[in-house]
């Protein structure tokens, strides 16, 4: 069996897969590849969100700059979004991360003060 006639097909396909990489590395450090949104001080900023169930959302994004800016109240479902309402920007909105709720150890130590992270083997006597 002649080895020449597989040799071409061969070669391109591994120039393929060695492309492909190539071509998304690309495509994410080029301007199309970014979601510009995501970036601080961008044309998209996240103002808050309410949780209505487990799959459904109430989020109102900023969107624009300057006299161009927008709020809109979307709703986010399993089968879509859906605009609810365009609202003139808030001047006194606060970021939606600034008030993330507090993690779960702080809300513990909130709840109960005098206790101490590790147990100790003695019993006080009004234990039950």
């Amino acid at each position: 069996m002649n080895p020449s006639p597989l040799l071409g097909p061969l070669a391109a396909f591994a120039l393929i897969l060695t492309l492909i990489p190539i071509a998304l590395w690309l495509l994410k450090r080029s301007p199309m590849g970014r979601f510009s949104g995501a970036a601080p001080g961008g044309p998209l900023r996240l103002v808050g969100t309410l949780a209505l169930g487990p799959h459904q959302r109430i989020v109102t994004v900023e969107v624009g700059a300057g006299e161009d800016r927008r709020w809109l109240v979307l709703g986010v479902a399993p089968a879509g979004i859906q605009t609810l309402h365009t609202l003139a920007p808030q001047p006194d909105a606060p970021d939606a991360m600034s008030n993330a709720l507090p993690i779960f150890a702080q809300l513990l130590a909130r709840q109960a003060p005098g206790r101490r992270a590790g147990r100790s083997s003695a019993r006080s006597p009004d234990a039950r």
